[in-house]
C-alpha cells in the first residue's frame, strides 16, 4: 500500500528548523534548505496566479509550508511561517488556508478526533491513515484507483462523485515504541 512519509510532532519541529527565510522579487517566503523531499517545492506564486489568487507573504508561506508539512493544522502552519512573517495572526493563516482550498490549491481533512488538517496533494483521490495512538497522518493512494473507490448500496438520488476514506491503525514509530515496552516489561 503505497504511501508517503509521516511527519510527527519531532520530525514537523526538524523540518521546520530546515527553513531558511529568503528575499524574492515577488515576496519575501520561506524555502526548504534541502530538496531531499520526492516531490519539488511546489512555486507558489505560479500556483497562486494560476488560481487567479493575489500574491501575499502569508499564502506565499504557507505553501511552502504545507509542502514540507503535509497534513498540518493552523497552528503546524502558523508556527512554520512565524519566524518569517512574525506578524502573521492565526485568523490570516485560516483565511489563507480557506482560500487555497477553495481555489483547489488544497485539500482539508477533517480525521475524527482532531482539528481541520491541510495539504497540497489535490485531486488525485487519495485516502489517509491515521494512527490511533499518536495521530500522525499518511496519504493512501486510492483503494481501486479511480473514483469514487467504493459504491454504496443505495444513493438516495445522489450522483456519486467521491468516497473519502479515512483507515485507522498504530503507526510504526508507536508500534515500536509499544514493542519496547513489552519487552522492558511495561503494561502498554
Amino acid at each position: 500500500m503505497p504511501c508517503t512519509r509521516v511527519l510527527g510532532p519531532e520530525a514537523r519541529a526538524d523540518a521546520h528548523d530546515r527553513y531558511l527565510l529568503t528575499e524574492s522579487k515577488q515576496a519575501r517566503m520561506l524555502t526548504p534548505m534541502t530538496t531531499s523531499t520526492a516531490v519539488p517545492a511546489p512555486d507558489a506564486v505560479a500556483m497562486l496566479r494560476d488560481a487567479g489568487l493575489r500574491v501575499t507573504d502569508t499564502r506565499v508561506a504557507a505553501i511552502a509550508a504545507l509542502h514540507v508539512l503535509p497534513h498540518s493544522g493552523v497552528d503546524t502552519i502558523l508556527d512554520a511561517v512565524g519566524d518569517a512573517l512574525p506578524a502573521t495572526s492565526r485568523q490570516s493563516i485560516h483565511n489563507v488556508l480557506t482560500d487555497l482550498v477553495a481555489a483547489g490549491l488544497a485539500r482539508r481533512i477533517e480525521p475524527a478526533g482532531q482539528p481541520g488538517l491541510y495539504e497540497l496533494r489535490v485531486g488525485d483521490n487519495h485516502h489517509h491513515i491515521v494512527c490511533q495512538r499518536c495521530g500522525a497522518v499518511a496519504d493512501v493512494d486510492c483503494v481501486t484507483g479511480h473514483a469514487p473507490c467504493l459504491t454504496p448500496s443505495q444513493t438516495s438520488g445522489f450522483d456519486l462523485a467521491e468516497a473519502e476514506v479515512t483507515f485507522w491503525g498504530t503507526c510504526a514509530d508507536c508500534s515500536a515504541a509499544m514493542a519496547a515496552r513489552v519487552d522492558a516489561g511495561s503494561p502498554r
